[in-house]
């Protein structure tokens, strides 16, 4: 059975139009009309490249490859330079997804009648949108026809229960919670026991995002993978660690930093219509090569899209 997907190039387009100005529109403006780009426009298309975070490195190859370009009579245009720019990232971002591959496995409904139920822990520090991200998720797979419940195992954070209860209300699934400071990982053997009895596909956890306490965090989600497993030895199916596309460089470093901690499947990037900075994404994919899954472009309970690299190409450079 075919790879679930919500995507909407004009919903993507309209959540990327802050990055696509930063990016695009910036360029352009400084191209259009200019035979040949000097290295005093190079070293400004360096500079809009830069501050949206798209990173030292790979800008380093956009620009050399936008010198090249220069040299070549046919392409002095600034259609050939911004169509160099889109291939150099659409290079980095092809080449350094695992097998070469923009979308992996996510939602497959083969894999999960083959690991009934299908079971994704959610990481990621507080604040980055976490509990949104998973009634989102939830919402998605419940749209595929799938039985879902989500597990409140966020247990330290006082109002975390009452926002995913919330969110869960409006997917339409089941959620299980305890008390503010009980064990997470007793939230989370009582969601998959709840999934196993009641037939439930997916089991969607939320978990804490105290990253400033590294060890603390560690153990408490190794515990939490722990019991996991012992109830469903294949489990988890997924780890996937949200990340807020407005913080910039402080996205790049939560990656680093939960890298060394867990094991990570993939990434959900949030809140890129709220920002110019969607050049993250380059960054984090270059240096991590860990697939992005998901990309959040707005509030509504459907704007987590599937991350598909041409279309999220198509919505910059339109």
């Amino acid at each position: 059975m075919a790879l679930f997907k919500n995507l909407n190039l004009e919903k993507l387009k309209s959540g990327l139009s802050k990055t696509r100005k930063k990016l695009i529109d910036n360029i352009n403006e400084l191209v259009t009309g200019r035979a040949i780009l000097d290295e005093a426009t190079l070293d400004k298309i360096e500079e809009i490249l830069v501050s949206s975070d798209i990173g030292y490195d790979i800008v380093e190859k956009v620009i050399d490859r936008a010198r090249y370009f220069n040299t070549l009579e046919r392409d002095r245009k600034n259609t050939g330079i911004v169509d160099s720019i889109k291939k150099e990232l659409s290079q980095v971002l092809k080449s350094n997804m695992p097998n070469g591959q923009a979308n992996l496995p996510q939602g497959n409904n083969e894999d999960i009648t083959k690991f009934k139920p299908y079971v994704i822990l959610i990481i990621g520090v507080n604040g980055v949108g976490k509990t949104t991200t998973v009634g989102k998720l939830a919402h998605n797979y419940r749209n595929t026809g799938l039985k879902v419940v989500v597990g409140a195992a966020d247990t330290f954070r006082a109002a975390a229960n009452e926002q995913l209860e919330i969110w869960a209300q409006k997917a339409g699934v089941d959620i299980v919670q305890k008390n503010k400071g009980v064990d997470p990982s007793s939230v989370a053997y009582d969601v998959i026991e709840k999934a196993k009895n009641n037939g439930h596909d997916v089991v969607i956890i939320d978990t804490a995002g105290r990253l400033h306490n590294k060890a603390n965090l560690m153990e408490e989600l190794n515990k939490i993978k722990r019991v996991i497993k012992k109830v469903l030895p294949y489990a988890p199916n997924e780890t996937l660690l949200v990340l807020d596309g407005n913080t910039g460089q402080n996205a790049i470093q939560q990656s680093r930093e939960f890298s060394k901690i867990t094991d990570i499947s993939g990434i959900i990037i949030t809140k890129l219509d709220g920002t110019a900075k969607g050049g993250v994404i380059f960054q984090i994919v270059a240096e991590q090569k860990i697939p992005i899954k998901y990309i959040g472009v707005g509030e509504g309970i459907n704007d987590l899209q599937t991350f598909d690299v041409d279309l999220f190409l198509s919505a910059i450079f339109n």
